[in-house]
């Protein structure tokens, strides 16, 4: 991975809001349109002429766009965002989304909703998007949103089904040596604790110098 996949942009943070007021809402449209296709039994004489209208709105929306992933970037202020991330992207439709919340005490939690979109077993999570929401709860608790740090491994122990609905998550750093970073964390659901997950996340070698060049861009705090 190259420092260049975080990118400094010259935005001011009032220019930053603006995108999101914008395209926050149509994400959330797509979530629920996502939802609606899932769940819905109408006939063909409404899917039909949707499909249509969805190719459309599709079309214009690609008459400009950026080419390839949206990457994170930042701004002068030290702003940064990642709109197109998995698991808390504001303009990634897929995205449940996740706010994750910083507790005085360090630990980190979010709370969040998964709906018919994110089903595996009946009535159940996908194991697989318990463990994105684990990896990016753990990420953001090993680097403290003050250091680059890249999931290294990633250990889940499945204890029970989770349920959809509403569900917690909570992590903490449970020790550290060196470049490596050790984080727990958990989710839980209806019926409990249904994932506990240890990972070990790196500080890449060339975090240093990406912090250090944040920190000249940015300026003073």
């Amino acid at each position: 991975m190259e420092m260049t996949a975080f990118k400094l942009v010259d935005v001011t943070d009032a220019e930053v809001d603006e995108v999101e007021e914008r395209y926050g809402p149509l994400a959330a449209a797509v979530r629920e349109l996502v939802d609606a296709t899932i769940r819905s039994n109408v006939g063909d004489d409404v899917v039909g002429p949707a499909t249509e209208q969805i190719r459309a709105i599709t079309e214009k929306l690609r008459a400009d766009q950026v080419d390839g992933p949206a990457g994170v970037n930042y701004n002068a202020t030290g702003r940064a965002w990642n709109w197109g991330n998995a698991a808390i992207g504001l303009r990634n439709g897929a995205a449940p989304p996740m706010e994750v919340v910083h507790d005085p005490d360090g630990r980190m939690h979010a709370d969040v909703h998964l709906g018919a979109a994110y089903e595996g077993p009946p009535g159940c999570a996908h194991g697989g998007v318990s463990a994105l929401l684990l990896d990016h709860i753990m990420g953001v608790t090993a680097s403290g949103m003050n250091r680059v740090t890249l999931t290294g491994t990633l250990t889940l122990r499945y204890v029970n089904p989770l349920p959809l609905g509403d569900v917690r998550l909570d992590a903490w750093i449970s020790g550290e040596e060196g470049r490596k970073v050790f984080v727990d964390a958990t989710i839980k659901g209806s019926a409990g604790v249904a994932l506990e997950a240890h990972g070990v996340f790196i500080i890449p070698r060339w975090s240093g110098d990406f912090e250090a060049v944040v920190a000249s861009d940015a300026g003073p705090s």
